[in-house]
């Protein structure tokens, strides 16, 4: 009933809310896209998506198809494999960002070892920045990280916003110094945290650095300061600060895939893992 093809590019769409985005990822045409969405929901007899010149959104049965779509081309997948005998092996090196380690990151990674057992995966959780320096040097085949909107590096996961975040409790002096929880250098949030600030003239102190997101999500749920955060990945205990507190926008941030510069024996291994992510996307984030 359902065509793998339309429900891929389905995922697309949904996990960057672009089409444009979704055609470039596939390398499709944007009219392409439209056309597999447009027969996807002919075929459920539901709109899954809300759309206008300015936005793109998912509708209540969209976000149903979310699941679906997904288990449907795991399951698609994991036939293909089976029957085409295509057994993947060698040792493949990913990085991840600490912004995954609260989200379903483990399922796909666990999804990804049972279908492919032969394959030794080896995890490193890094800071952004550091992640792409490792990746610069040869040290990792694939990295699932930030990266600034206009760094043209990597395959688009999803755009999501930066927002302000702290306890609920938390009040800020506008007379007083920003007091800020963030990463250490080379942290994408803490430079975009900074620049905003910086061009508002706004000051700023920092009252806790930790390269662990645990870390600064304790100072944060202590009432310590606040810090900048994807909105899609705010941790339980925290909530957006309220606009009224006067602090800088912070513009968006890309979430994506980015392979290593040099092809090496994991190549494939790296490129079943991307399309892994890719069509499980939707458990990387709290809509």
């Amino acid at each position: 009933m359902y065509d793998p093809s339309h429900l891929r590019t389905f995922l697309a769409v949904a996990q960057t809310l672009s089409f444009t985005q979704a055609a470039r990822r596939l390398g499709l045409r944007q009219s392409t896209v439209s056309q597999h969405v447009r027969r996807l929901e002919d075929a459920t007899g539901r709109p899954l998506f809300t759309r206008d010149t300015h936005s793109v959104e998912l509708t209540e049965d969209g976000e149903a198809m979310l699941g679906f779509a997904r288990r449907i081309l795991e399951v698609h997948d994991q036939a293909t494999a089976f029957f085409t005998g295509t057994r993947l092996r060698g040792r493949l090196r990913f990085g991840a960002s600490e912004d995954f380690v609260l989200t379903r990151l483990p399922e796909i990674l666990e999804g990804f070892r049972y279908d492919h057992p032969e394959v030794d995966l080896e995890l490193t959780v890094e800071l952004s920045g550091t992640l792409h320096e490792q990746l610069a040097a040869g040290k990792l085949d694939l990295v699932l990280a930030k990266r600034r909107p206009e760094d043209p590096r990597g395959e688009l996961v999803w755009h999501d916003r930066l927002v302000w975040i702290g306890a609920e409790r938390l009040r800020l002096e506008p007379d007083r110094p920003v007091p800020l929880i963030v990463y250490p250098p080379p942290g994408i949030t803490r430079a975009l945290a900074l620049e905003a600030l910086e061009r508002q003239g706004r000051d700023w102190r920092i009252v806790c650095t930790s390269g662990s997101l645990n870390g600064l999500i304790a100072a944060a749920r202590a009432g310590l300061g606040v810090m900048a955060h994807s909105r899609g990945l705010i941790p339980p205990g925290l909530v957006r600060v309220a606009e009224r507190s006067g602090l800088p926008e912070l513009g968006r941030v890309d979430f994506v895939l980015v392979h290593g510069p040099r092809r090496t024996t994991a190549q494939s291994a790296a490129d079943a893992l991307a399309a892994a992510i890719l069509a499980g996307g939707d458990r990387l984030h709290r809509r």
